[in-house]
């Protein structure tokens, strides 16, 4: 009798494995490669190919110039994302790509948004901004930009407070990562 409660236990554990790893989410990459012509494209076809959609993309040259970081988060399966990795793995310029779901990582978003506000209400703006630790970076006598940074649901958060005020422009720039610790990004 233990050895049914036993087996029926497993195959309730396979059956949300399976579930967890066929459902949509966020993802987000480190993929470290040559600093060359072309590698941007080569991998955002393997994502293209493969039906992910990236929803952001950042792209910098790293402490040696002959390299450079992609951080890309893009959207769905788990099992879709691990033949993303094992492809661009296969390409010549990908020295390394990193999945940092499940890691302890810092991530971090910047957004610049343009606002119009006149003077009456600046000071409801201006105790926005304190809350979230944003930054006002220009004031004319009817806008702000202001600048905040943090986690993206952080800065989702702080956009939608200042909605409540005309949004002219927002500019964001994409997610950064960075592994904690002894642990390579």
């Amino acid at each position: 009798m233990n050895t049914h409660v036993l087996q029926s236990n497993e195959a309730v554990v396979a059956q949300e494995k399976d579930k967890m790893m066929s459902e949509e989410r966020t993802h987000t990459l480190s993929v470290y490669v040559a600093n060359r012509p072309g590698v941007l494209a080569r991998i955002s076809q393997v994502f293209s190919r493969r039906g992910f959609n990236i929803d952001s993309l950042v792209v910098s040259p790293t402490i040696d110039g002959r390299y450079s970081r992609m951080t890309i988060a893009a959207k769905g399966s788990y099992d879709g994302l691990e033949q993303i990795i094992l492809q661009l793995g296969k390409l010549i310029d990908v020295i390394h790509c990193i999945d940092h779901a499940n890691d302890v990582s810092v991530i971090r978003e910047l957004a610049l948004v343009k606002i119009r506000v006149e003077a009456e209400a600046r000071g409801e703006a201006f105790q926005i901004c304190e809350h979230f630790g944003a930054k006002t970076v220009d004031l004319t006598d009817h806008s702000m930009i202001i600048m905040v940074t943090g986690h993206s649901d952080k800065v989702d958060a702080c956009i939608d407070m200042l909605r409540k005020f005309e949004l002219v422009e927002m500019v964001r720039t994409g997610k950064v990562v960075m592994a904690r610790g002894e642990e390579i990004t």
